[in-house]
């Protein structure tokens, strides 16, 4: 067989280069990205930043030296392209990560100062004179020698306890420096001295993603606007207040703080005149939509978005006229870049997702980052009439080489009697005359949607090519379908879903090309929570096999997340006050009903769902005598990131479902209809075949 021929799968996954989000040149001609390209021998990535036309024409490699530059960001003057790396330049080696300047035309680049304590994100100010930046720093302390010598006696210590007093101590796969916070920091482009702008405040960003959109710089150059989180405790459920700082005199003010409200990503407009930014009304329900907001000049504010019924994506970028904004949010499965006229508060669809996961405009030019279920992330540039075109090409010899599915939505009678969203990935060559097993793919959130997006660690292409057919149900409670559909879940997690899924699986039982003795189920998180509570709930049969990847299996145990301080406001109560509330929407309650084989695999350090669930319910079947395998990762998170532990993550994945398969091997097998057919007296096949056609 050729390689033309072969179907998807992890290997060619892990070949692909993985592009980022693009900034543009000034004039708008040029755009510049960072690409990540990964050995699977060595075990190991590495990012280098590329040039492209936005007329089109072949990339140009910017940088070879170092081994990870990213976050690439543009100079106003258009001389310069600054981005974030860790490099060794004249004997010196970065322990943490640099600003460094490079001339778009070429040559060596160059060490921004040298800040101890690292940088995180950051913007160029007007001028171009100056970046802002954040990173860690020991608050109590100034000046940057102190800084540099508190990380030195840190990184010398002895002990390696963590000791903390905060309610926010640790996020996702790490824990909060100890003692540290992200302040925001101005350096001098010309002779790389810096100034932290919240020394000696109790002043800082976000404790868990303080990025490129938690602040912005007037046109002036004379204030930075930031969100921050005013109480004196942080909380993962914080409400976030606008401040701004004045660069020259560090004068610190609060802009906007209102006690029901969680505000965040401000964006100055070009005159400097209004702040847009995103607001949601957390004094109303905890899981209320981001939406548009505008404050100007006399401190007036207003949400202007209010009766969109979407949710509205940071990063927000103003018109040249200031008088309309443009943003992504995600409809029905999809993202799309938007326009919001704030005149008329009209908002129209600019172009269509996919999945648009970044954009960026310059001098009337637009240029987009997006990616679909049939292929990785492309760059397109938005021309005059409207249409979309590539403007580079890292992956389309690569992507040749395999047969792809196709994949398309359908629409299933739900919970409440809701019309729900399914996507279906087909396998290659899918034959409707044949039968073909089913695996039920449970997003996970649970306020997030299967989109037609691309997905590195569960990969919808690499799934169908082992001959499944995939199934991915926007449940009640995801993301994209309206505020009312993602707050049906609150307070009784499972129920809805588990409608919606079993929906799902009953219109794909109803297709002559399904085989009824091949239906899997699996997900992670939230999703691995479903298939636990599926193995309760679901009479043994209906599943041959689940596959339970950092799944959520006991809700009291669970509170040693890093997010528990949402748990009241999902589950409906602490577990203190209503054990039997959250026992209720609990899997290990339902542990005696327990019987599909299953394959659990968890990483040690995920702290989102700490891996004791995991390991629980596993020791769980394993005491009831329940088929079941453990996968342990003692140095993956939440996700499985490194490129050998993904080739094995799949490949236990994949024999699993296998062992559990009732033919040899996860292939297509001819229809009980097929079979039908050929025996059907003349006359009668045309009628069989309209009928199946029908029910199709």
């Amino acid at each position: 067989m050729s390689k033309k021929n072969q179907p998807f799968n992890v290997e060619a996954l892990w070949q692909l280069e993985r592009v980022g989000a693009p900034s543009l040149s000034p004039d708008g001609a040029q755009a510049v990205v960072s690409v990540s390209s990964y050995d699977m021998d060595k075990n190991k990535g590495a990012n280098h930043l590329y040039l492209l036309s936005t007329l089109g024409g072949e990339p140009r490699r910017l940088t070879s030296a170092g081994e990870k530059d990213g976050s690439p960001q543009w100079s106003p003057s258009g001389e310069q392209i600054a981005f974030i790396a860790r490099r060794e330049q004249e004997g010196s080696k970065d322990e943490e990560a640099q600003l460094y300047l490079i001339a778009p035309d070429g040559g060596e680049a160059r060490r921004l100062g040298s800040v101890a304590t690292g940088v995180e994100a950051f913007k160029w100010f007007p001028d171009g004179r100056h970046i802002a930046f954040i990173s860690w720093v020991w608050p109590a302390l100034k000046g940057a020698k102190a800084q540099a010598q508190a990380l030195t006696d840190f990184k010398a210590r002895k002990t390696t306890a963590y000791a903390t007093s905060e309610a926010l101590y640790r996020f996702w796969d790490h824990h909060i420096p100890q003692g540290r916070v992200p302040h925001l920091h101005v350096i001098d482009v010309a002779s790389g001295k810096t100034q932290d702008l919240f020394e000696g405040s109790d002043i800082s960003l976000s404790w868990t993603e303080a990025d490129e959109d938690c602040f912005d710089i007037s046109p002036d150059g004379r204030r930075i606007v930031f969100a921050f989180d005013p109480a004196a405790e942080k909380r993962l459920d914080s409400r976030f207040a606008l401040g701004e700082v004045e660069v020259k005199s560090r004068k610190i003010r609060t802009l906007l703080q209102e006690p029901d409200w969680h505000l965040q990503a401000p964006r100055y407009s070009h005159a400097g005149q209004h702040l847009a930014f995103v607001a949601s009304h957390q004094g109303q329900k905890h899981n209320m939509p981001s939406q548009l907001a505008v404050l100007d000049t006399h401190g007036a504010w207003a949400v202007v978005s209010e009766d969109w019924d979407h949710e509205v994506d940071a990063p927000l970028s103003w018109a040249e006229d200031d008088l309309s904004l443009l943003f992504t949010s995600e409809e029905r499965g999809r993202r799309h870049l938007w326009h919001f006229d704030l005149p008329g508060q009209k908002v129209q669809r600019i172009v269509e997702g996919g999945n648009i996961t970044a954009f960026a405009q310059a001098n009337g030019t637009l240029v987009l980052a997006h990616d679909s279920v049939q292929h990785p992330t492309r760059i397109t540039v938005l021309n005059a009439d409207g249409q979309t075109q590539r403007i580079e090409q890292f992956n389309d010899k690569r992507l040749a080489d395999y047969r792809f599915s196709r994949h398309e939505e359908v629409i299933v009678q739900g919970a409440q009697n809701d019309p729900v969203q399914m996507w279906l990935v087909y396998p290659p060559d899918f034959d409707a005359s044949k039968q073909y097993p089913v695996m039920q793919v449970i997003h996970g959130g649970p306020h997030t949607a299967f989109g037609d997006s691309w997905h590195w660690r569960w990969n919808h292409q690499a799934f169908a090519a082992q001959g499944y057919i995939v199934a991915c149900v926007n449940y009640h409670g995801s993301s994209s379908f309206g505020y009312a559909f993602k707050d049906a879940i609150t307070h009784r997690w499972g129920e809805l879903e588990l409608q919606d899924v079993e929906a799902g699986t009953d219109y794909l039982l109803q297709q002559p090309w399904v085989d009824a003795h091949r239906i899997f189920a699996t997900g992670g998180s939230y999703g691995g929570y479903m298939v636990a509570w599926m193995n309760g709930h679901v009479p043994a049969g209906r599943y041959q096999a689940y596959v339970c990847h950092a799944g959520c299996y006991d809700w009291q145990a669970m509170f040693a997340d890093d997010a528990y301080a949402w748990h009241a406001k999902e589950l409906g109560a602490w577990y203190w006050n209503d054990p039997a509330k959250i026992a209720s929407q609990s899997p290990h309650s339902f542990a005696q009903h327990m019987q599909t084989p299953t394959l659990v695999i968890h990483g040690a350090k995920d702290y989102r769902v700490p891996d004791a669930q995991g390991l629980a319910y596993y020791n769980t079947l394993k005491a009831r005598n329940v088929d079941a395998r453990l996968l342990w990762f003692p140095d993956e998170n939440h996700w499985i990131l490194q490129p050998q532990n993904s080739r094995l993550w799949y490949g236990e994945f994949f024999d699993w479902l296998k062992s559990h398969d009732s033919v040899a091997g996860a292939g297509a097998k001819p229809s009980k209809a097929a079979k039908a057919t050929k025996a059907e007296k003349p006359g009668k096949s045309d009628k069989a075949a309209k009928a199946r056609k029908a029910k199709n």
